[in-house]
């Protein structure tokens, strides 16, 4: 079926296509009744923009280069879903490249692919200190976001500091004072961002992290980060884990000492997977929307590249609890 045009708006709405052509383009000087009827059109028709022409006659490309890594993980292959709706939605076309981001010299690689090609700017999903030495070393003559830089909450504190201190609250609330911790990878700044939003909550409010054991956001390293514990140290009332993956890996582990979940130790993750409310028992999470996520990051680049004057771009979704039966107050 072939795509409407300005036209068949201009048609639609009983007015001439220069009269679409300038509300499209955001002229403020049509009667309202006017307005009114080119959106009831434009909508009844499903009418787009087409981005691309219009990029191509401004002599810019519409590809924006994005540097990929644990696309695997739920949260990053989430990132990379919202992001390449609101880069379609806009005319954009993302190439993904994969690269191992604890590897400097696999970042340079991705980079060098991704710099291969025309792009209009880059995106790095990784948040890795790899990621982030590598970028800072290359001066680039194009707009360029990564992913940690972006994602803030109010004026002060990460998105990812927020998950974690929710989850400390949360179990400070139902009584927990001597409590465990799985992170994610050291080197990444999600993870010690979580990490620390966590820590400081419990501390701060009279409780004691028991532990901290570094995971690599598998279910398999959740398991081996409790069976790694000397025995003196499984005597805590909860732990809490930096994704649901290794939350899962930790409940596995916990039954198989003969902890039950949540009568002997609650747990709690971090992320809301898909899953999170099939398991048994259902997983107390920080949901954290990662579409809204990929949305604002190219929604701000696309915003630079266009050069519009300004970085707004749709708020980032807030951290929310989750309350399912993992957890239990005391």
């Amino acid at each position: 079926m072939k795509a409407p045009t300005i036209y068949d708006v201009a048609r639609r709405a009983g007015v001439s296509h220069q009269t679409v052509s300038r509300y499209l383009h955001g002229y403020q000087g049509i009667r309202p009744e006017t307005r009114e009827r080119v959106q009831d059109a434009l909508d009844e028709l499903e009418y787009r923009p087409n981005s691309a022409a219009r990029l191509l006659k401004a002599k810019r490309t519409n590809r924006i280069g994005v540097l990929a890594h644990r696309l695997e993980q739920a949260g990053p292959a989430r990132i990379i879903a919202g992001a390449t709706k609101a880069a379609r939605d806009r005319g954009y076309v993302l190439d993904i490249v994969s690269m191992t981001g604890d590897d400097a010299a696999s970042v340079e690689t991705a980079l060098s692919i991704v710099l291969e090609h025309q792009v209009a700017g880059v995106i790095a999903t990784a948040q890795t200190e790899a990621v982030l030495a590598t970028l800072r070393s290359r001066a680039l003559d194009l707009p360029l976001l990564i992913d940690a830089s972006m994602v803030a909450w109010g004026d002060t504190m990460s998105a990812n500091e927020r998950a974690g201190r929710l989850a400390a609250q949360h179990l400070l609330d139902l009584g927990h004072r001597r409590v465990g911790y799985v992170s994610g990878p050291r080197s990444w700044v999600a993870a010690e961002k979580r990490l620390s939003g966590f820590v400081d909550e419990v501390r701060t409010h009279g409780g004691h992290v028991a532990w901290v054991q570094a995971g690599d956001w598998s279910a398999a390293s959740g398991d081996a980060a409790w069976t790694a514990l000397p025995l003196h140290d499984r005597e805590v009332s909860a732990v809490a884990a930096a994704n649901d993956s290794m939350a899962i890996g930790v409940i596995s582990a916990l039954e198989r000492d003969g902890r039950a979940v949540p009568e002997d130790v609650s747990v709690i993750g971090t992320d809301d997977m898909p899953e999170a409310r099939f398991l048994r028992p259902p997983l107390t999470t920080v949901a954290i929307n990662f579409e809204a996520e990929g949305e604002y990051i190219v929604e701000t680049l696309i915003a630079r590249i266009e050069e519009s004057g300004s970085d707004v771009a749709p708020m980032l979704a807030v951290p929310e609890l989750v309350v399912r039966k993992s957890t239990r107050r005391l």
